[in-house]
């Protein structure tokens, strides 16, 4: 099976057609920022390529062996709103459903 496009789930370069995620992105500018251990902030329409731009840092860093880079999704917590205990367990019961 061919590349198809994507819009219902993050971006794999592999097998979705796209626009190369890390080129979407100023990577020497968060590189800085990283390296100055500053917070950065994504922000976008949805939909956009946030989470794809995201995974695709976060594998760039982990290669480079510098890092470690963690993605951590907390929508799985978002209807618990209130209730501690309920979120933590979504948090840690959620699957990754990125590969």
């Amino acid at each position: 099976m061919g590349k198809f496009f994507n819009t219902a789930e993050p971006v794999n370069i592999y097998k979705h057609y796209c626009l190369a995620p890390l080129k979407r992105i100023d990577l020497k500018e968060i590189e800085q920022l990283i390296y100055q251990e500053k917070y950065f902030i994504l922000h976008a329409p949805r939909q956009t390529g946030k989470t794809s731009s995201l995974l695709a840092l976060q594998e760039y860093l982990n290669k480079q062996g510098k890092y470690k880079c963690l993605y951590v999704n907390f929508e799985a917590a978002q209807a618990s709103r209130g209730d501690m205990a309920s979120a933590m367990k979504s948090l840690l019961t959620a699957t990754d459903k990125t590969e």
